[in-house]
């Protein structure tokens, strides 16, 4: 019992196994969009339909009538045998030709005894020959010879008789269905008719979902939604109307959180103007500079707060010259004393928020400067994707640490830190402003020995 319980879990393994590869494997082979998966579930149905309604015609109704014509011009064929036997031998051939010509359709021929000639090759899908055969061989008890396929429109029949040979012409569509082509034709023309009929109907109902995947991506990445409402069907209709009541709330938060935002800071930066002028009108001396240092860094850590929760709601995506915007990063860190290259391939105008990209990916230069001495901006360009990395080679981070650095206020402990002296939102704002546009920023072991910051925005 314990064998046999443990062959039957193996062969439910080995079951389930093979049923998983052939999942994997129906997986690979089928198209992936609901276009042509839902054409398929049209189209397949139709041919296998098709198909055994053929198979079925072919197999009972042409068979039987096939079967039933031969065996009459068997019949036929038998009694111009039979009438030859019983005629007069001076009057036989002409009698026989007119009697077969006349009431039977046939051509008959009376030839000279001699053999028959050789048996062709019978055609591989030929009812006919089948059929015929096996009537004439039960009609007609004297060797015969049948071609079926010497001539499109006729067969020809020969039977050996002790003293002659007779050669008989019969039309081939009196002993064969010939109108195969006109069930042919109409099963395809139907077909094509129905899957025309399909292709109309689905694209008009699949369109309205692609439109809906459309505007869904253009608001993911930040961009305008243009000459979009609900169409097609009642389930469609209700995932559009969802999605715009979704985009009206966050467009109303975004619009009370700026707000609140441009309150708060108007009124932090009359304070910090305050302290300034206050500042300026007290004596020099070291208690003085470091409360303008203090004051100096509290303003910078205000507006890195205010941009962090800002965001840039309010910009609009606009034709960006990427190679420009690189070079002006290069320049801009050289300027701060680091050694840089920068490079782009590709078709430079992209379709972004030119300010918030800049901010980002001058985060990334930055974090870059602060830690390295020698960096390289290398960006590019194809159909689908823009790359921008910025290589360093500073001391990098530890790669269980690359995901933790980009949460908000994070500080890190060892030589790298991604915003060192201010508010630990440097890398934090950088992808936030990278997945609104539909993108993200990857940290990697760079080339140069230190960090690798890789952008990556589709376009």
């Amino acid at each position: 019992m314990p064998h046999s319980l443990a062959g039957l879990r193996s062969f439910g393994a080995r079951l389930v196994d093979l049923n998983g590869r052939i999942g994997a494997w129906f997986n690979r082979i089928t198209p992936k969009g609901l276009y042509p998966r839902s054409l398929l579930i049209i189209v397949v149905p139709m041919v296998l339909l098709q198909s055994v309604v053929a198979f079925v015609f072919m197999e009972r109704h042409y068979n039987m009538v096939t079967r039933r014509l031969s065996a009459a011009i068997s019949r036929d064929i038998g009694a111009v045998v039979s009438l030859y036997t019983v005629l007069p031998q001076e009057k036989e051939a002409a009698a026989l030709r007119r009697i077969a010509w006349q009431d039977l359709d046939l051509a008959v021929d009376v030839l000279p005894p001699g053999p028959l000639p050789a048996p062709g090759s019978r055609p591989f899908f030929s009812i006919l020959d089948t059929f015929l055969s096996g009537e004439i061989g039960e009609r007609v008890k004297q060797p015969f010879w049948i071609d079926t396929v010497g001539r499109s429109d006729l067969i020809e029949v020969r039977v050996q008789l002790s003293d002659a040979v007779l050669r008989i012409f019969a039309p081939r569509n009196s002993a064969y269905a010939s109108n195969s082509h006109i069930f042919l034709l109409w099963m395809v023309g139907t077909s094509l008719v129905l899957l025309t009929v399909a292709i109309l109907f689905l694209r008009n109902q699949i369109r309205p979902i692609e439109n809906l995947a459309d505007a869904a991506e253009a608001f993911g990445k930040g961009r305008d939604v243009e000459n979009f409402r609900p169409r097609g069907a009642r389930e469609v209709r209700r995932a559009a109307v969802a999605f715009l009541e979704m985009k009206r709330r966050i467009e109303r938060q975004i619009e009370q959180r700026t707000t609140m935002l441009a309150g708060v800071s108007h009124d932090m930066r009359t304070i910090l103007t305050r302290f300034r002028l206050e500042l300026a009108f007290l004596p020099e001396g070291p208690e003085v500079d470091a409360l303008r240092k203090d004051v100096d860094e509290l303003q910078g850590m205000l507006e890195a707060y205010l941009a962090f929760a800002r965001g840039d709601p309010g910009e609009q995506a606009a034709l960006t010259d990427m190679a420009q915007v690189i070079e002006d990063l290069r320049a801009n860190a050289e300027r701060s004393g680091a050694a840089a290259t920068a490079s782009f391939m590709g078709p430079p105008l992209v379709q972004v928020k030119s300010d918030a990209l800049r901010r980002c990916l001058g985060n990334l230069v930055s974090n870059a400067v602060r830690y390295a001495r020698a960096l390289e901006i290398i960006g590019t360009r194809d159909a689908r994707w823009l790359l921008v990395s910025v290589d360093d080679d500073g001391p990098g981070i530890p790669p269980d640490m690359r995901e933790e650095v980009f949460r908000p206020f994070l500080r890190l402990d060892d030589a790298r830190n991604q915003d060192a002296g201010g508010t630990g939102l440097g890398l934090s704002i950088a992808r936030d402003i990278a997945r609104a546009h539909g993108g993200d920023i990857l940290l990697s072991e760079s080339p140069m020995g230190g960090l690798r910051a890789t952008l990556r925005l589709p376009v």
